[in-house]
């Protein structure tokens, strides 16, 4: 695959993380699976503490809202009055957790609660963050040309560098100008880029998004967002009027940068 010049005008680069940075796996097979075996009794420890009763309560929220959108949810929503039986009360918030994440969906309340139980686990070394070789060398290179580098992911921020910061190549936070979830805006629709554009205080096109992703690709391209599409193993196959529409890369260490040569 052959290289991409990052053009001249480009002062930002923003990162997705799963399938860009970090290899899918490393989602599907350690961090998912993490959630779906510890989310009971992490709930069960932490059930009286205003963290977890603030998660709890987001995801009371997010069931309102769902019910009110008549989607699809577990049998008992989450009841909104104050439970005597605690373990019943821990089983529905188990239950709607189980379907979101079967949903695979990137609602706020649940990658918070999910961020909150991953910090437990990174800090205590049962779990260190993946990330591709050429990802690290490549990201000092663009910085040391005086690119800005930020990170948009569906995770939420604190997920975000937790997996950074307890990485298998150490921490990795000095990396990243700053980093954006979905608080800003879903990742497949453009307002949320012009709205990372606003933020950062620079048009739409002086950024260029990574991602694997190409509806998310499509939503920022839509935005003015320059895109480049990064194929990694395990990622979702292309199809050809994709790959004929996309910049193109299987390794970060294909995007050149300007007068780097």
């Amino acid at each position: 695959m052959a290289t991409v010049a990052i053009p001249g005008n480009i002062s930002v680069l923003l990162l997705d993380i799963e399938g860009t940075t970090t290899p899918i796996t490393f989602v599907k097979d350690i961090l998912f699976p993490y959630i779906k075996e510890h989310l009971e009794d992490y709930l069960s420890a932490h059930w009286e503490e205003d963290e977890c009763k603030q998660d709890v309560y987001l995801l009371k929220k997010q069931a309102e809202e769902d019910t009110r959108q008549h989607r699809a949810g577990p049998v008992h929503v989450l009841d909104q009055t104050v439970h005597t039986d605690e373990e019943k009360a821990i089983r529905e918030v188990v239950d709607n957790v189980l379907w979101q994440m079967a949903s695979d969906r990137k609602t706020t309340a649940l990658k918070q609660l999910q961020g909150h139980m991953w910090r437990a686990a990174y800090s205590s070394g049962r779990i260190k963050g993946e990330v591709y070789q050429d990802v690290v060398p490549v990201i000092r290179r663009w910085r040391r040309r005086g690119l800005k580098v930020y990170v948009y992911s569906s995770g939420s921020v604190e997920a975000q560098k937790l997996l950074f910061g307890y990485s298998v190549e150490g921490d990795l936070l000095d990396l990243f100008d700053g980093h954006f979830d979905t608080n800003i805006g879903p990742k497949v629709e453009s307002k949320s880029y012009q709205r990372i554009a606003g933020r950062l205080g620079c048009p739409p096109e002086d950024i260029m998004f990574l991602t694997d992703i190409t509806r998310e690709a499509r939503a920022a391209e839509e935005a003015g967002v320059k895109v480049t599409v990064v194929v990694r193993p395990g990622n979702m196959e292309l199809t050809e009027e994709e790959k004929s529409h996309y910049s193109l890369i299987t390794s970060f260490s294909q995007l050149e940068v300007p007068g780097s040569a």
